[in-house]
């Protein structure tokens, strides 16, 4: 259930307090990958199974669509989406592509380039106030550049390695 504000609609603050209390993670692509299918690395997937058993995986419009576009055949897309949609949705908002337009310009003004998909995923984290599983060297940049969640918000699986 959702904090509503006054005029009955979830309050975005209120929504982003209750994310970061509840542990939300927003699980990036990028460790979808090192989970599904044949070459999965364990420790991630104990990982992502211990955030899907306690209900604090997150999902994003932008991390599904990714996913779903890399699956091979129609029963594949069919089960993945099926397991995604279980999973906590975030929201994008016109204000989110604002955020990730201003984050996006910041990061070039100092030279550094991310893709957009990966703007718009710390954007959204940022916005839901939960933090980030990723496997992506962009997100590794952003933090060092000082833009987006603070660091202690942002885990790369690949450094993680057993002590999950």
């Amino acid at each position: 259930m959702k904090p509503k504000s006054k005029a009955g609609k979830p309050s975005r603050r209120r929504e982003q307090e209750a994310n970061s209390l509840l542990g939300l993670v927003l699980i990036d692509t990028s460790t979808w990958i090192l989970t599904l299918g044949r070459k999965s690395l364990e420790h991630a997937k104990k990982v992502v199974d211990r955030l899907i058993a306690e209900n604090r995986a997150a999902t994003a419009g932008i991390v599904v669509l990714e996913l779903l576009s890399g699956t091979k055949t129609k029963e594949e897309y069919l089960e993945l989406k099926e397991d995604l949609e279980a999973l906590v949705q975030l929201d994008v908002t016109p204000n989110t592509w604002e955020r990730a337009s201003q984050l996006a310009y910041e990061l070039r003004r100092k030279g550094v380039t991310i893709p957009s998909a990966d703007i718009l995923i710390m954007t959204i984290a940022v916005e839901n106030g939960c933090a980030l599983l990723h496997a992506d060297r962009h997100f590794d940049l952003m933090i060092e550049q000082g833009a987006g969640l603070p660091p202690r918000m942002v885990r790369n699986i690949l450094e993680q390695g057993e002590r999950e």
